[in-house]
């Protein structure tokens, strides 16, 4: 079955221009499409390969070597000059989120390593997608040992394998594209920096164009060739017009005032670093020779602009990516060169018009409902986030990869070895051979080498870190609404929350008060989400501490079906009181006895004044819980005290 046609997906000008200017010119470092589920993000991407001319390889390579400049340290190489070569399709490579590393960066046969003394190196999805595209979908959710990679491979344009004493290197340039929906969680800071290009995407409100979406992707379902080839021609002459832009770009020029134009933007939106100048500058000199143009002109440097600079303005993961309109015409009049430059898009006139870009998203959230109750206050915001204290589930897991608590990993630290069969993982050299010494003469030994049976294959056991469920669980109660005091709360949860994005947790939010309970945000990767909706966390009512407890415990119950290998850590936000219903104390005991035992929890104590009673202490005793005071949430404020009370002893 054809694929879905490039020029039939109907809208998304900014996603189609991102794409085309990454076809023409690979150094601009890909495209990352942001955009709620069902928006057509793969689609597109997936339909761009058809457009790419296609490449020349050397015959029997493997790593799709030009032949014209043949990579001299490549596996199959080295590979003579005049070599015979052919010419394929440029190749749409993707990366499936849940893939061993082997099979990313290509694994050695230890096999024959050990019996022929031979390097049998068996390349993986990075020698494939040299020289072309690699697709992640989802890849805000991909493991951080395959980020490691695509890092290295981005940096350096090569792949290397370093595996029990064996080295094998080879190139791996491709065009990164990654598509991602921004409520399953935000991408690394050092990935998302690596993506040249960002494009929000959203479906349209305009019901003739859902129309017409609709009505294309039921013709394209009935019949795909017979669709495919009404738009054959039109996809003829778009990869026509790539490539002739591919052919010219080495002639465009870059003037000196159309590079100061892109430092004075690049500086008055305050970027890290000087990545950003360098793919805005290439971006710039793609989008001129897609115009047909042989030099950079003001036009060029404000559609690159607006592509390149979005992502690179974020400072936590807290902030909504996008740029300013007014900033950047101010910038852009600032450095504004001698001589307006020509206006024609020529072949790019599917760059959005000026101002058309939608303002970027609230980060107030939407501010719950009172429930009916009375005294109710308005949402207090939090402060500024702080480096707070590393909380972990105790035990040893094997959940998703992460950076809280200790697990049986992919990656990390050797700490044992075992058999073939049992979890494979990297092969452990020493192991192997010994395993297979003591059977050489039954085998029949005879030269050099080792015979070497599939039994005897051992593999390493290796200890790291897993992601968690981190389920926070916040009195809402008007015990808790005095101004100062619910900030001071906020801010302790959300420097939380930054923990746990920074840890590649799973987070929820119960809140309770009033007379019951509420999952205010069922378990999410989106961390920012978890901060939009305690944002805009209202206070009021009595303290239903029990229902609170019953609901969080509901929560892991259900969780625990769903994703059975992220172990729950429950964060318990409250002063301790429980002032909901009849026998509220003793039932809010009863159901943190629900609690004890069955998961690692913590007390954040948030009690004030001079006059306090203890509950929380209570609480987290009940619930065999650690007690923490809101106060001591921050990593600094634990360190100081520790100090202060050796130095005390000290003295």
């Amino acid at each position: 079955m054809k694929p879905y046609p490039f020029t039939a997906v109907v809208g998304m000008p900014d996603l189609r221009l991102a794409l085309v200017l990454s076809s023409i010119s690979p150094a601009v470092g890909g495209v990352l499409v942001r955009g709620e589920k069902g928006t057509a993000k793969s689609t597109m991407v997936r339909a761009l390969a058809g457009l790419l001319p296609g490449v020349d390889v050397v015959d029997a390579c493997r790593f799709s070597c030009d032949p014209v400049e043949p990579d001299p340290a490549c596996p199959d190489g080295p590979h003579a000059e005049g070599s015979p070569a052919h010419r394929r399709p440029a190749r749409l490579v993707e990366l499936p989120v849940g893939a061993a590393e082997d099979r990313v960066i290509g694994s050695l046969n230890l096999e024959r390593a050990l019996a022929d003394g031979v390097t049998d190196f068996q390349p993986g999805l990075l020698a494939a997608a040299h020289r072309g595209l690699l697709y992640v979908d989802e890849v805000n959710l991909l493991h951080d040992h395959l980020v490691d990679t695509l890092l290295d491979a981005a940096a350096m344009g090569r792949a290397t394998v370093e595996r029990e004493g064996v080295s094998v290197s080879h190139a791996a340039r491709f065009v990164l594209i990654g598509t991602m929906n921004p409520e399953e969680g935000e991408l690394r800071p050092q990935l998302l920096d690596r993506f040249g290009l960002t494009v929000e995407v959203a479906s349209s409100r305009d019901p003739e164009l859902r129309v017409e979406v609709v009505r294309r992707r039921l013709a394209y379902e009935a019949d795909p060739d017979g669709f495919a080839g009404q738009y054959a021609a039109a996809d003829a002459e778009l990869a026509a017009d790539i490539e002739a832009a591919q052919r010219l770009l080495p002639s465009v020029k870059l003037p000196d005032d159309a590079l100061r134009q892109i430092a004075e933007v690049c500086a008055s939106f305050e970027v890290d670093g000087m990545r950003a100048d360098i793919v805005t500058a290439r971006t710039a000199v793609a989008h001129a020779a897609w115009a047909g143009r042989t030099e950079v002109t003001t036009d060029d440097v404000r559609v690159a602009a607006r592509l390149a600079l979005p992502h690179r303005r974020r400072r936590n993961p807290f902030d909504a990516p996008g740029i300013s309109e007014e900033q950047l015409e101010q910038a852009l009049q600032d450095a504004e060169p001698e001589g307006p430059g020509p206006d024609d898009d020529g072949p790019g006139s599917g760059a959005p018009p000026e101002g058309g870009e939608a303002p970027p998203p609230s980060q107030g959230g939407q501010e719950p409902s009172s429930g009916g109750s009375g005294g109710d206050q308005k949402p207090v915001g939090a402060g500024e986030a702080f480096r707070a204290r590393r909380f972990e589930v105790k035990g040893t897991g094997e959940g998703a990869a992460g950076r809280r608590s200790r697990a049986i990993t992919d990656n990390g630290r050797t700490i044992g070895v075992q058999p073939a069969g049992t979890k494979d993982g990297h092969p452990h050299l020493l192991a192997t051979v010994r395993a297979a010494a003591p059977h050489q003469r039954s085998r029949g030994r005879s030269g050099a080498g080792l015979v070497v049976r599939p039994q005897d294959l051992r593999f390493a056991r290796r200890e790291g870190r897993e992601g968690n469920l981190v389920l926070f669980c916040v009195d809402a109660s008007g015990s808790m609404g005095a101004r100062q005091r619910m900030r001071e709360v906020k801010t302790a949860v959300l420097s939380l929350l930054l923990d746990a994005y920074q840890r590649r947790d799973k987070v929820g939010l119960v809140t309770f008060r009033a007379s019951g309970a509420e999952l205010a945000l069922p378990p999410t990767i989106s961390v920012d989400a978890a901060a939009s909706r305690l944002d805009g966390l209202a206070t009021g009512g009595r303290t239903p501490l029990a229902e609170g407890l019953l609901e969080a415990a509901r929560v892991l119950r259900i969780e625990a079906v769903r994703d059975p290998l992220r172990r729950p850590l429950l964060v318990v936000v409250t002063d301790g009181r429980a002032t909901s219903g009849a026998d509220a104390v003793q039932r809010a005991r009863q159901a943190a006895g629900l609690l004890a035992g069955n998961v690692t929890s913590i007390v954040m104590d948030c009690e004030s004044g001079k006059m306090r009673l203890g509950l929380a202490a209570e609480l987290a005793e009940h619930l065999g819980a650690e007690h923490v005071p809101v106060a001591e949430v921050a990593a600094d404020t634990l360190a100081g005290a520790v100090r202060t009370r050796i130095s005390g002893k000290a003295a």
